[in-house]
């Protein structure tokens, strides 16, 4: 199989981790916004959240952080704008307090350890008047922003019952639940949740995937089916590596660990990282869900459904193959475009609107797969391993990938241009 023009490899390593907060994510200390921001994607993680609850719960946090931050500083223009601090209240402690309570709120099986953090990190505080109207701030941007997510569409669940076996129709896979004596497929009600930073998700409706019968549809076909076979000696042993890297890791595990190293790298305040960690979690939920808006409305077969049923589609180049198996376990919803292409670069074009595309030095781990270890100098570079993770997975064609980009760009771009922006904006 060719090698994409302009795709390198990333470097890899084996390591052998230590453990930290609750999940173990591999951060250096830079200040309370960051510090918790960690906690949070753990939290959610350990309270084993699929990867577009942790998108929700992550942004909850973290505006309801810039929204105490802000409060206290006022450098940017409020989310809620109902958010008020005492003069000379403590930035430092509302940060701590509001992800405290969200987390407190929505995760009462980890109290105990949330609590043990948060009087950690309140005890770096000196007391006084200032601490005590820094907590106040705090509980009221989170208590705001809890209210404001009540009804947000998250629950409760729906399912997708799959329609007629036809050549490019989603049907359900191995790893779907059974409901009501059939398989079906999950998140259905995810396409509703009221966005963070977008207007509506409607206004992020891609074009359709390439027709079953093109010569693109046949150039997908062939690259998944060769790499992304679970015994394909096509697949590289760095491709395979990203593959379990992803698979393990979601958009909001990777790219808040990036967005720490970067933000410490760049030494910015902490008014400065509250906001980047509030749009680029804004970012990486709205793209899940404008994502599954898309996933639903085009209900595009999976790439083992697709090559098990390869000699029904019509195209004289996609010869099927009813024993194929995929290296990973397919997601159980539709393929087009890919949640993890959509998310990941929402949080990559924030992420390079706010530091540059490159020149970073991120390194990316996950205890769950302790011996890979992912070096990165730029976010397009992170994106690209996602887009070959999912294909060298076997679970989603080359065109859900470059789908799921063009929608997270959209989205990124969207939530940093209309969202806490500077009081004094130029731009």
């Amino acid at each position: 199989m060719k090698k994409l023009v302009g795709r390198k490899n990333r470097c890899l390593g084996i390591c052998i981790l230590t453990v930290s907060l609750l999940c173990g994510s591999a951060v250096a200390r830079a200040d309370v916004v960051s510090d918790w921001n960690a906690i949070a994607v753990d939290t959610a993680v350990a309270n084993k959240q699929n990867p577009f609850a942790q998108a929700r719960y992550a942004a909850i946090v973290q505006v309801a952080v810039f929204e105490a931050v802000n409060a206290v500083t006022g450098e940017y223009q409020p989310y809620l704008g109902s958010i008020s601090a005492p003069p000379g209240a403590s930035a430092e402690a509302a940060a701590i307090e509001a992800a405290y309570q969200v987390l407190n709120t929505y995760f009462p099986g980890s109290a105990s350890t949330l609590y043990a953090a948060r009087q950690n990190s309140l005890a770096q505080i000196p007391d006084g008047q200032a601490k005590d109207d820094g907590i106040a701030t705090g509980d009221a941007a989170a208590s705001a922003m809890i209210a404001l997510r009540a009804n947000d569409g998250s629950s409760p669940p729906q399912f997708k019952v799959p329609g007629p076996a036809v050549p490019g129709e989603w049907q359900a896979t191995s790893s779907c639940p059974i409901v009501n004596g059939i398989a079906q497929g999950i998140a259905f009600h995810w396409q509703n949740v009221t966005p963070f930073g977008i207007a509506s998700a409607g206004y992020f409706l891609l074009g359709p995937p390439p027709a079953l019968t093109s010569t693109e549809y046949a150039k997908a076909y062939t690259e998944v089916m060769t790499v992304g076979r679970i015994d394909s000696t096509e697949r590289p042993a760095d491709r395979a590596n990203v593959a379990l890297f992803f698979n393990a890791s979601s958009p909001t595990q990777a790219f808040n660990q990036a967005a720490r190293q970067v933000a410490q790298e760049k030494g910015g305040s902490m008014s400065e990282n509250a906001r980047a960690l509030a749009l680029i979690n804004m970012a990486m939920s709205d793209s899940l869900v404008a994502s599954f808006l898309n996933k639903y409305h085009y209900n595009f077969w999976r790439p083992e459904t697709a090559i098990h049923a390869g000699d029904t589609d019509g195209n004289p180049n996609t010869a099927g193959d009813p024993s194929w198996s995929p290296f990973i376990a397919t997601p159980c919803f539709p393929s087009y475009p890919s949640n993890h292409g959509s998310a990941g670069n929402g949080a990559a074009e924030v992420l390079r609107r706010l530091y540059g595309e490159a020149g970073h030095s991120i390194t990316l781990t996950n205890p769950v797969v302790p011996d890979i270890v992912l070096q990165y100098t730029s976010f397009q570079q992170i994106t690209n391993d996602i887009s070959d993770a999912r294909v060298y997975g076997g679970i989603h064609f080359r065109t859900d990938q470059e789908a799921g980009a063009d929608l997270g760009r959209a989205v990124g771009t969207w939530v940093y241009k209309n969202n806490l922006r500077p009081m004094h904006d130029d731009e």
